[in-house]
């Protein structure tokens, strides 16, 4: 993603799914104008889910995805199937592709009941028009071809119809600070920071700060005193990378508003009061506890790396215990988190806020304890309370977290 693009994270996930040869893949090509997908008549050609990101009147910046079939055989078609169904945890718009030679089948009925279940607005389309002389008398659902270009100008109307609704409530930080209001980012350049560029958390407090008319002060931790210093008014708010929070925490007076980007994406992502409460489940831990640390990037990881190397190594020194832990990254996710003690998850910069609220609820449901990197850092350290309050609108706030 160059600074140019619209995140992966903020743009409509569309997908598209059904069993083998429905024709799914000729029909993702015909809505984008491109062969994104290999198109043939051998069933099972797409093997993968498929992501593009594109611009697509008149929904603007979306995701499409194509998705293996959902009648695949076999020890990898299971495979296949698993990887399709993980697809609808990150899908805004669901567009069930039936045959329409065929007609509606057991596959595209449990769709219905899946989508319906997740309340993901979705569209049922019969494919193949052009070779049915009559049209079947199915349910409900648009007829199109993407062989002849029948009904796909309806389908992009369609689909843009049942866009869901911008929440007007869900900002990163604009409900916090006012227009010329002065913010002063934290960014640590070490081995782990990308060359030449800021990561994501950064560029969007950025945008934010600036879509605020507010102004946006950038500076590494050892030189956050002296920025301080050259300040005429004090800030209305420090954000820092959890990593450095001891640090910053020293440095920041109290009468100056302190928080984390892990923890303004707690809350912009999914749940800020029930990963900020999760992190209490660190005083249980046991040699042996399972914990489950998960990041939603597939970036390389390095000596040093956050998640891997030093979450793990602070937990250990705080718990003085043993956990054994596991590490999952990008769209692996396990379904059966019964057995581990807690998750601790990033700040999912790079997943929809579908996706991460998912991931959340099937902690929830499972009655696992969630929280992510940067609330338990601030935890560990004594700090957490702090990084709360700028978000603490009032009492009944603060009692989310106690």
């Amino acid at each position: 993603m160059t600074m140019n693009q619209t995140p992966s994270g903020e743009r409509i996930h569309i997908g598209f799914f059904g069993k083998r040869n429905a024709g799914k893949s000729s029909l993702v090509n015909a809505i984008t104008g491109q062969s994104l997908s290999i198109v043939s008549n051998i069933k099972g050609t797409t093997t993968d889910p498929v992501l593009k990101s594109m611009e697509l009147l008149p929904l603007g910046p979306v995701v499409i995805i194509d998705t293996p079939g959902l009648d695949d055989e076999g020890e990898l078609g299971l495979l296949r199937i698993k990887k399709a169904r993980q697809a609808i945890n990150r899908t805004d718009i669901g567009v069930i592709v039936a045959d329409g030679t065929v007609g509606m089948s057991r596959e595209e009925r449990e769709l219905e009941e899946i989508f319906q279940q997740k309340r993901i607005p979705y569209i049922i389309v019969f494919n193949k028009a052009d070779l049915c002389e009559t049209k079947g008398s199915f349910e409900p659902g648009l007829w199109v071809s993407a062989a002849d270009g029948t009904g796909i100008s309806e389908l992009k109307t369609a689909i843009a119809a049942i866009k869901p609704a911008d929440n007007p409530n869900r900002c990163l930080l604009a409900d916090l600070i006012e227009p010329s209001d002065t913010v002063v980012l934290v960014v640590p350049i070490d081995k782990a920071a990308p060359k030449g560029r800021l990561i994501l958390p950064q560029q969007q407090v950025i945008r934010d700060i600036l879509d605020r008319k507010a102004v946006s002060i950038v500076c590494q931790e050892d030189n956050l005193s002296g920025t301080l210093a050259l300040l005429a008014e004090k800030p209305k708010l420090v954000i820092t990378d959890s990593q450095v929070f001891p640090i910053v925490d020293r440095i920041t007076p109290p009468d100056i508003g302190l928080t984390s980007f892990s923890v303004l994406f707690a809350r912009y992502k999914g749940n800020l009061w029930q990963t900020a409460r999760g992190a209490k489940a660190l005083e249980t831990v046991r040699d042996g506890s399972r914990i489950l640390i998960s990041e939603g990037c597939t970036h390389q990881r390095q000596c040093g790396d956050i998640g891997t190397c030093k979450l793990p190594a602070m937990i250990r020194s705080y718990t003085g215990k043993e956990p054994a832990f596991t590490f999952t990254s990008g769209r692996e996710f396990p379904e059966d988190l019964s057995s581990f003690h807690m998750v601790i998850h990033c700040g999912g910069c790079m997943l929809t806020e579908r996706e991460m609220k998912y991931r959340l609820a099937a902690a929830q449901d499972q009655s696992v304890p969630v929280t992510n990197y940067g609330i338990i850092i601030a935890y560990m350290n004594g700090i957490l309370e702090r990084s709360l309050q700028p978000l603490t609108k009032d009492r009944s706030d603060a009692s989310l977290y106690h």
